[in-house]
């Protein structure tokens, strides 16, 4: 489907980002599925001081299997929607994994 196709993007700078749509205090830290041409994904933590942005980083390092470093929220701070830059990674393996999960959960 092309809203689930549209999540993920090459930057002009060659980095890759992710558009999230990020559910806070969830039960457990998973990946949902797709809404709204985002990645859905659900974190345990709060949103407050930040608490829901570092959950995604820390979830999407270990999902992706790279460092903390390099998962990077670049805009929606604030928002339920946000996009991060996972570095070490193409479009087309972020998509794979994804698709991986999404089948699976």
């Amino acid at each position: 489907m092309w809203s689930e196709m549209v999540y993920v993007s090459t930057l002009p700078d060659g980095k890759v980002s992710i558009r999230l749509h990020v559910q806070p205090k969830a039960s457990k830290s998973r990946i949902v599925g797709f809404h709204d041409g985002c990645l859905k994904i659900a974190v345990a933590a709060p949103p407050v001081e930040g608490k829901a942005n570092k959950a995604v980083v820390r979830f999407l390092a270990d999902f992706f299997g790279v460092p903390v470093r390099d998962v990077v929220v670049v805009s929606g701070a604030q928002s339920r929607k946000k996009m991060v830059v996972v570095h070490g990674y193409d479009a087309s393996a972020i998509r794979e994994a994804v698709d991986k999960a999404v089948d699976h959960s």
